[in-house]
């Protein structure tokens, strides 16, 4: 079992991957890691995520209290949005929230991800609804994100970015990694005249290929029906 020091560094070299990879910009983004039912770490406002160390995290409680705070270190003031994921999925130990420029792309046209064209992210997200425009920092957010929750790992923000969420916090930001791979496959195939998407029954048979591979989380396959 980790350590809290080790999942806050854990978050420190999480944060370095999300800026490297330009997931986000200057000092945006946010994630956080759940500890039990009212204790969780989560990254601070108003600094870089690639340049964190461990003193950086921030402790909050259910509410998004601070528990733990070094110097003027504060939690993220998106706090809410994760506390409405672990609120709604018992399942999910961390979150992550960033602004890949492929995914944020289709986010800012107000389009979803919805085309099936590749096996990988067919199996691994199904689709990628989008939540309606929320002010950042408000019950907004939350409000939208919530309407997906029970049916899927991971939502397109309008106008904003993406949410991601999952077992682990690894396990939270690969989810981040395929939603812009898939996204930025889907629109390099719309420059070339669009993508050829795979039929009904090669999804069928895909999503049916989950509990083979023990894929945990929520996805269509728990409840669409492709027959």
């Amino acid at each position: 079992m980790q350590s809290e020091m080790d999942i806050k560094k854990e978050m420190c070299e999480i944060g370095k991957r999300v800026y490297n990879r330009g997931m986000v910009a200057a000092n945006d983004g946010n994630f956080s890691v759940k500890l039990s039912d009212n204790e969780f770490l989560c990254t601070p406002t108003g600094v870089s995520k690639g340049f964190m160390t461990p003193e950086y995290i921030c402790k909050v409680d259910a509410k998004g209290n601070i528990l733990e705070a070094n110097g003027e270190f504060r939690p993220s003031s998106e706090i809410k949005m994760h506390m409405r994921v672990y609120e709604e999925r018992e399942d999910v130990k961390a979150v992550v929230h960033a602004h890949p420029m492929y995914a944020t792309t289709f986010a800012v046209c107000g389009m979803p991800l919805k085309k099936p064209i590749m096996p990988e992210a067919v199996l691994g997200l199904g689709e990628v609804p989008l939540a309606k425009y929320g002010t950042p920092s408000t019950m907004e957010i939350p409000d939208a994100v919530s309407e997906y929750l029970p049916y899927y790992d991971a939502v397109l923000l309008e106008n904003h970015g993406a949410l991601t969420y999952g077992d682990s916090l690894l396990g939270a930001y690969h989810k981040m990694e395929s939603l812009e791979f898939y996204a930025r496959l889907l629109y390099q195939s719309m420059m070339l005249g669009g993508p050829k998407v795979l039929d009904k029954e090669q999804v069928k048979r895909l999503y049916g290929m989950r509990k083979d591979y023990g894929l945990t989380g929520r996805h269509p396959a728990d409840w669409m029906n492709l027959d």
